[in-house]
């Protein structure tokens, strides 16, 4: 007889286990005129806490980990090469090695505001290592409270309910939606993040995991506002965010059938295996069901798992992510901010914006490219424009682009799932050209 695990501890475990994870993460805390998470109250209780010694801190974390990848290199220790969680956070390829060594450079010339401007200005290096300091907190903060969202019940249980619907739509686990729930309340890269670890563990495939993360990780509704109020068109946020919403359905349902996200394969980490299952059996209930596979869940959960995982996903990310997020994040927007290249690029979005109709469409043609170095960037290139449709099409196109080498790009390359920088080129594209003539067509109804 197969063992039922609905029992009283299972069910307060799945029950309060969750309910924090889903108060920390998914929540919304009015804040100001807006909302944040408790996670982000965590993270925002951290910067302040570290002060001015935060960049420090941060600096020194991607310094040490250029050091001991290099000292991995050239020297091979067993005490690395032989333990699980220090080889994969200091045993580097060539690139990722020189990607960190350059991190642990850019690091210290922008901390001490030393070397050229176009790397240490406040629109590169200095907006990088903010952007990283960010990072740190968020990691310190999430690592430890994941669990209560992953481990505990909640996702077996939402799989199960909601996978007659999202399998259909998008063609991923029910699980995905509590991935897209926490990057809509939370932050994206946080949302990144939470896909990789449940591909890394048997959750997702290949293709699901790359389609979440390409597709789900949408910019929280705090950081929509900011950039609504910093293109002037915030009395019009309702609409702006709706139509967020709205092409971001139709882009993610569209994105899943087409390459390159369809040719990925849709297998399991060869490492681990399949570790899912939300089919329900035809002679059960689905409600029981799903409380049932909730309650399996949490009779593994425990303060070792949490602490354990914690901390190699705290490790991992401090020496191996953030340093790499910051070299390449430097790089793009050096790209972007003194060089001509997005000018050049951008000409046939030009056309295309102009026989849409849009107003000043070669002069915010760049915007429409820009964003795939920083989300950013399209904001602050259109805030001289006049036309508020445009800068409405513009504003929305920059949330739903989704990949961003410095918040989520370098993320998605780094982890193991098959999508490299040229798929995820590809991918941005495919969003950019689907969703302008959905906007545009949005905007006509709005203005």
């Amino acid at each position: 007889m197969e063992k039922k695990y609905t029992n009283t501890a299972n069910l307060l475990t799945f029950i309060l286990g969750s309910a924090f994870g889903i108060l920390m993460f998914l929540v919304p805390i009015p804040h100001g005129a807006t909302f944040t998470t408790l996670l982000d109250f965590c993270c925002t209780f951290l910067k302040k806490g570290f002060g001015a010694s935060l960049p420090y801190i941060v600096t020194a974390c991607v310094t040490f980990a250029g050091a001991i990848s290099l000292y991995d290199y050239f020297c091979k220790p067993a005490w690395i090469r032989e333990h699980d969680v220090f080889s994969k956070v200091f045993s580097s390829s060539p690139l990722y090695l020189c990607s960190k060594v350059m991190g642990a450079i850019f690091a210290i010339m922008c901390l001490f505001k030393v070397g050229p401007e176009y790397i240490i200005s406040v629109d590169t290096g200095a907006t990088m290592l903010g952007l990283c300091n960010t990072l740190f907190c968020i990691v310190l903060s999430f690592s430890f409270i994941m669990p209560f969202l992953t481990d505990c019940g909640i996702m077996e249980f939402l799989g199960v309910i909601m996978r007659p619907v999202v399998h259909p739509l998008f063609r991923v686990p029910g699980r995905a939606s509590v991935d897209l729930m926490a990057s809509w309340f939370g932050a994206s890269n946080a949302a990144v993040i939470l896909t990789r670890e449940q591909y890394n563990r048997g959750f997702y495939t290949k293709r699901e995991a790359g389609y979440i993360m390409t597709n789900f990780s949408l910019v929280s509704i705090p950081f929509c506002l900011i950039i609504a109020t910093t293109i002037g068109i915030e009395q019009y946020f309702p609409a702006f965010y709706l139509c967020i919403c709205l092409v971001g359905i139709i882009l993610a349902a569209i994105i899943a059938r087409i390459p390159p996200i369809s040719t990925v394969p849709n297998t399991y980490r060869e490492s681990v295996g399949k570790n899912l299952d939300e089919h329900v059996p035809e002679d059960v209930e689905l409600l029981p069901y799903a409380v049932e596979m909730a309650c399996r869940r949490a009779n593994s959960f425990g303060i070792k798992g949490i602490i354990s995982g914690g901390m190699e996903v705290t490790l991992g990310m401090l020496f191996d992510l953030i340093p790499i997020v910051l070299s390449w994040g430097i790089l793009a927007l050096m790209v972007a901010t003194y060089t001509p290249i997005f000018q050049w690029l951008s000409y046939p979005m030009g056309m295309y914006l102009n026989v849409l109709g849009v107003a000043d469409a070669f002069k915010v043609a760049p915007a429409t490219l820009v964003g795939f170095a920083d989300m950013f960037i399209p904001a602050l290139l259109i805030t001289g424009i006049e036309s508020v449709e445009t800068k409405f099409i513009i504003g929305v196109l920059s949330l739903v682009q989704i990949i961003y080498m410095t918040e989520v790009g370098a993320i998605i390359i780094k982890s193991e799932v098959p999508l490299n920088f040229g798929k995820l080129v590809i991918i941005f594209l495919e969003r950019t050209i689907i969703a302008i003539p959905l906007i545009v067509a949005f905007a006509r109804l709005v203005f």
